[in-house]
């Protein structure tokens, strides 16, 4: 991690870390979190913005034999506590703002809230730091559960290893050609598996990392020009936004290259990112998904002439397209995208059925063998070798690069007490990639004239802004399939009701 001690590594409101001084902070923070007794294997959450803290947390839990469960900030109390007790987290460090709002959802009492401004100041008291070879972990060891939403039901947490982590990191680093001199604007969640890697490929190659909370796309072009950046992420809903943007000189002619993933480029806003950024700058498009990290990735030199393709594997990865009978598909016949390989997640914390559907044995073709990751996405590769994303096989709404539990979402709205059914689907939306459509059955002891600002009001309070309905669609009576079930295509087709 950085071969020049002395280089700059992280660069947060808080100040500058050089390399030297970034081991130093996550092994002292890892002595802070066995102070608090905590005992190995234990969960600790972070609930914060980008601050130092919650950059380095990564690093210093696995350093303390902890694992580490990150939660998007953006969230609100109700997905908090269900994270927190599903996860068993024994401490949560947020800030003071945020543990006022915790005061209406009582978390589990084995669970210690930290403010992190005080966790911050109780680390300058720390003697010394946690020293790596005093911590001897095994490469599979649990190192972090993220959060992500399943198709039914609340989020889900995927178990990533130490060596999930790593080689994900050097994986990224080598494809995107990272060096010591580069430095990464990390504008998505840490929450997120290609957030976070932001920092981890970054540190990984030896350069520098920006974290940014940004209000406005103007503050992401702002921070471009002022830093210097080299290396830009971001989900379609955000480089839909900024490239309606006008982009000074200044902050697009140190870029060498854009990744985008959660979405995929259209081709004409692959022509917009080259008309602001010219040929200096890659364009890498990615397809991953949380429980295998990152599968493929486009080479640059192909996109202009490919835009729509997946590309083929990462580093560590191998990508199968496995037909209805279980053996690879013929070149141009859609298939199962399959990920085999040492980027495979452990499956899913403490939830052995989904993980039983979605982690399975690989297809006997497999080189790796072993458990793959079977991601219930349709693909095709052609005959240059390059795949193509057909559709997905499940429920699952992609928003803002968010994927979202359309379940999730309809359990929050019944239990409003102003429904007595709901039902969301996603409908084509130009800036976020799919909106939420909420179709609604009232009560019926509700007002039918109130029935839509009630329950906005409630959802606002209630859920996180990226799971908020753009449409309530209120029904007196929900078409059926011949099961009884409420027939959820008709819905998402919005045939006659």
């Amino acid at each position: 991690m950085g071969e020049n001690p002395e280089a700059t590594a992280l660069v947060t409101r808080s100040g500058s870390l050089s390399y030297k001084m970034l081991n130093h902070r996550v092994g002292t923070l890892a002595r802070w979190l066995l102070g608090q007794g905590l005992d190995k294997g234990d969960r600790v959450g972070t609930w914060l913005p980008k601050t130092e803290l919650a950059c380095i947390m990564p690093l210093a839990a696995v350093r303390a034999g902890l694992v580490h469960v990150p939660i998007n900030p953006v969230l609100k109390p109700p997905q908090v506590h269900h994270i927190v007790a599903d996860s068993d987290a024994k401490l949560l460090i947020t800030n003071a703002g945020r543990i006022k709002s915790l005061a209406d959802t009582p978390l589990d009492e084995a669970c210690v809230i930290w403010d992190d401004a005080a966790a911050s100041s109780d680390l300058e008291q720390i003697d010394g730091p946690l020293d790596p070879s005093e911590i001897s972990e095994n490469s599979d060891a649990l190192a972090a559960i993220l959060y992500t939403s399943g198709s039914t039901g609340r989020p889900k947490g995927v178990m990533l290893s130490n060596a999930n982590l790593s080689l994900g990191a050097i994986s990224v680093a080598q494809y995107l050609k990272l060096e010591k001199h580069d430095r990464t604007l990390c504008v998505l969640p840490l929450s997120f598996d290609y957030g976070q890697n932001q920092l981890l490929s970054t540190w990984y190659a030896g350069g520098c990392a920006y974290p940014l909370d940004y209000l406005t796309p103007r503050d992401v072009i702002k921070a471009c020009a002022r830093e210097q950046i080299t290396t830009l992420a971001a989900v379609p809903p955000l480089w839909v936004q900024l490239v309606d943007q006008d982009w000074p000189e200044e902050a697009t002619t140190s870029m060498r290259r854009l990744t985008n993933s959660g979405g995929a480029l259209t081709p004409p806003l692959v022509k917009q990112l080259r008309f602001i950024f010219g040929d200096q700058t890659d364009i890498y498009a990615m397809y991953g998904l949380t429980e295998a990290f990152r599968s493929t990735y486009l080479d640059p030199a192909l996109i202009d002439d490919n835009p729509t393709s997946m590309g083929t594997a990462i580093p560590f990865a191998e990508i199968m397209v496995v037909g209805s009978d279980g053996q690879i598909a013929a070149v141009g016949e859609e298939g199962e995208l399959v990920h085999a390989g040492p980027l495979a997640a452990q499956g899913y914390w403490q939830d052995e059925e989904r993980t039983a559907e979605r982690f399975k044995p690989a297809p006997s073709a497999s080189k790796y063998g072993g458990i793959a990751v079977w991601s219930g996405d349709t693909v095709r590769r052609d005959e240059d070798g390059l795949l193509y994303f057909v559709g997905r096989t499940d429920n699952m709404i992609k928003s803002s690069g968010n994927r979202i539990s359309p379940t999730e979402v309809e359990e929050v709205a019944v239990e409003s007490g102003i429904v007595a059914e709901a039902v969301a689907v996603g409908v084509v939306d130009e800036r976020l990639g799919h909106a939420i459509c909420l179709y609604v059955r009232p009560t019926e002891v509700q007002e039918h004239q109130d029935v839509e600002k009630e329950l906005r009001k409630f959802l606002k309070r209630n859920l996180p802004n990226f799971m908020y309905p753009r449409d309530i669609i209120i029904l007196q009576e929900f078409p059926k399939n011949p099961n009884g079930k409420i027939d959820r295509n008709a819905l998402a087709k919005n045939e006659k009701l």
